[in-house]
């Protein structure tokens, strides 16, 4: 029996990346998957591998800075599943990185509006349903939630989103405690995916960033998805049962320095 047989997983941004590896080892965990994400080829096509496999899996397409779009997709997936179990909060963008004299509040609201209040929606949706028999919900943060980066300009607007979904995690596991909802963070480093590919682009000389950063983690080498998606894991199953309001950090010894 697999570590999260009989459970019911969403996976917000499950599409790529991040997203995808977890929704992958859930699957292969045991676990019905419901894919979420507003790339829907993509996210077709990871339910579509995870049912392959022999897996449960379905795509939903949502934008989660809608919350009447939020809670429509949520109640969809407790009507199609009967129950929730595990909220994965992945979604998210990391925008150019600026100083802040050179923010606009637009650019400011546009990456807030997915990685915080993302987060607060799907959160805000599902925890009604965990109500009735307990679950876990994990938000994938940041090292960029806890420290400041390496990057000159930083990714200012990305960091104060990042360390907001630290905190939120941290007061949600304080109070549906009682409800038998654990609630965890993950802060994951710099793992190579498609969105870290895109960012290293932006840079004058993607190469040299790329040296100069891998000469920041102590082990050497960028993580891979699957290093976070066993993270997401652990806080799914039961063997996390008495951890809550806790923060992983998976980076490399990034932060150790």
């Amino acid at each position: 029996m697999g570590r999260m047989e009989g459970k019911v997983a969403i996976v917000t941004g499950g599409a790529r990346g991040l997203g995808r590896a977890t929704c992958l080892v859930l699957a292969k965990e045991g676990a019905s998957v419901a894919v979420i994400d507003i790339l829907d080829d993509k996210g077709k096509e990871v339910a579509a591998e995870i049912i392959q496999k022999g897996g449960t899996a379905s795509y939903y397409h949502l934008d989660v800075t809608s919350e009447e779009d939020v809670k429509r997709c949520i109640a969809a997936v407790h009507s199609e599943y009967g129950k929730l179990d595990v909220l994965v909060n992945n979604a998210g963008i990391s925008g150019k990185p600026k100083p802040t004299h050179e923010i606009s509040e637009a650019e400011w609201y546009h990456i807030m509006d997915i990685d915080a209040k993302g987060v607060f929606l799907c959160s805000k949706h599902t925890i009604p349903y965990m109500r009735e028999r307990g679950g876990s919900i994990i938000n994938i943060s940041s090292v960029y939630g806890i420290v400041a980066g390496i990057d000159d300009p930083p990714p200012y607007v990305y960091h104060a989103a990042k360390g907001a979904v630290r905190l939120m995690t941290k007061s949600d596991a304080v109070c549906y405690a009682r409800d038998n909802i654990r609630v965890n963070s993950i802060h994951p480093g710099f793992i190579w995916t498609p969105l870290l590919s895109e960012i290293f682009s932006t840079f004058e000389n993607p190469d040299e960033f790329t040296k100069s950063t891998l000469s920041h983690l102590p082990l050497g080498r960028f993580g891979e998805p699957e290093d976070v998606a066993y993270g997401v894991l652990y806080l799914a199953s039961d063997e996390s049962k008495f951890v809550t309001g806790s923060e992983l950090v998976i980076d490399g010894g990034y932060i150790s320095w």
